[in-house]
């Protein structure tokens, strides 16, 4: 199952630009294949988008069909912000 990054605070999980594997640029939320890889990443991942402290952001392991819902909810728009509560259910809010 992949693993993605959740705000502790807030439960944001979190977005950016991407790349899939056919070379095509889309805004989804990013993921890993293994929990190692994400907490050995995490901290250089968010440093490089200039994130605020990567202690605030928990590695989750998320269903691989949770994930492709979470890239539908956001709707590659950049605008859009995912937020996945305790009980499994996503809630998209706009930037303002």
């Amino acid at each position: 199952m992949p693993f993605v990054l959740k705000h502790r605070a807030s439960s944001e999980l979190f977005a950016c630009g991407l790349v899939n594997r056919y070379e095509l640029p889309y805004y989804g939320v990013k993921d890993w294949d293994d929990e190692a890889a994400a907490l050995g990443e995490r901290e250089s991942f968010l440093a490089a988008r200039e994130v605020g402290d990567p202690a605030d952001w928990d590695v989750v392991e998320l269903e691989e069909m949770k994930l492709k819902m979470a890239n539908v909810k956001l709707r590659n728009d950049p605008a859009n912000r995912l937020f996945l509560d305790d009980g499994g259910a996503f809630r998209v809010v706009r930037r303002e």
